[in-house]
């Protein structure tokens, strides 16, 4: 847990505002095991218009973007043209398709901060490289792939020149996949060191929503304890992403981060979730209007709210 004196106070001229991250990566089965020739990114001729729809609201995005896009000639082309008005890229490392590939493919490798130290900063490097070729920019914002921090990951990160990680999911623990335990955690932004930390806003709704994440990690250990609570409405865990979660689940998880006094609102989706067929989210052309419906009505409300959008620049500085 971070000390008191780690949490990051934004200035009060900074208002209360929202950042979108896309993790801009490769197309998989996600019902399959990950592996190394699964390099396809076709989705990504979606992204243009996606971020023309963001930016036609004022929203810049926060692009992290993967070793299979920074070494496709036609994903760099189109990323390009699309860095104005605050969206930036950043860089999201997935371990199994990126090099040096001195490690065996296997789910617990698939978590970057599981590796060996000199293989997890090689990788990182390598990426960071890769991605200020292809961009003419050096990325300052990280997130490891599945949420794959381990004890190396900050030190690597601070070495390598970045400013803010964004691979914290409070309320989810990852310890049954062989990844990190964030069950505890909270989405206030805090420093590690050098580095800020910007969780990815998780929040439990409900009327036990003051037991939070202790409530939810203790029916975790009871049969269908937390389905229980979730259809009892007693509290739920609710990250703000419209895969996976109704809008007006995510407008009630809204409201009461607002209420709790969060200042900044960190959303994500990922790329392939542009085109139908390559996520479970957006099977077809009915789940794709959804999608664009849930954030139609999700950014009204955060412009109801009076929350408004920052680039990561923007978020960066204000920081401190």
């Amino acid at each position: 847990m971070p000390a008191a004196a780690d949490m990051i106070a934004w200035p009060a001229e900074f208002g209360s505002r929202f950042v979108i991250f896309v993790d801009v990566e490769e197309e998989f089965d996600w019902n399959l095991p990950l592996a190394r020739e699964h390099r396809a990114v076709t989705a990504i001729a979606a992204l243009p218009e996606a971020q023309a729809r963001f930016a036609a609201a004022g929203v810049p995005l926060a692009l992290m973007v993967d070793h299979p896009i920074a070494t496709d000639a036609r994903a760099i082309d189109l990323i390009g043209p699309l860095l104005t008005g605050g969206t930036m890229v950043g860089t999201q490392l997935h371990p199994w398709v990126n090099p040096p590939f001195d490690e065996a493919p296997s789910e617990r490798n698939s978590f970057a901060g599981n590796l060996p130290r000199a293989l997890e900063a090689a990788k990182l490097a390598a990426l960071t490289d890769t991605i200020a070729t292809a961009f003419g920019t050096r990325p300052t914002a990280y997130r490891a792939g599945r949420y794959g921090l381990g004890p190396s990951s900050f030190d690597l990160m601070t070495a390598a020149g970045y400013r803010l990680d964004s691979s914290v999911r409070p309320g989810f623990d990852y310890r049954a996949k062989g990844g990190p335990d964030f069950g505890v955690l909270g989405n206030h932004a805090f420093r590690v060191g050098g580095l800020i930390e910007l969780p990815s806003t998780t929040v439990f709704t409900g009327a036990a929503r003051s037991g939070g994440a202790s409530l939810y990690r203790a029916a975790g250990r009871v049969p269908k304890g937390r389905a229980v609570l979730a259809r009892t409405r007693l509290l739920q865990r609710i990250p703000l992403t419209p895969e996976g979660i109704p809008v007006a689940e995510a407008i009630e998880a809204i409201r009461a981060a607002v209420g709790d006094g969060l200042r900044v609102l960190s959303f994500a989706f990922h790329s392939p979730s542009l085109a139908p067929g390559h996520t479970p989210y957006v099977r077809d052309a009915a789940d794709l209007r959804a999608f664009w419906a849930w954030w139609d009505t999700v950014l009204a409300e955060l412009d109801r709210l009076g929350l408004r959008p920052v680039g990561l620049a923007e978020l960066i500085d204000a920081a401190g």
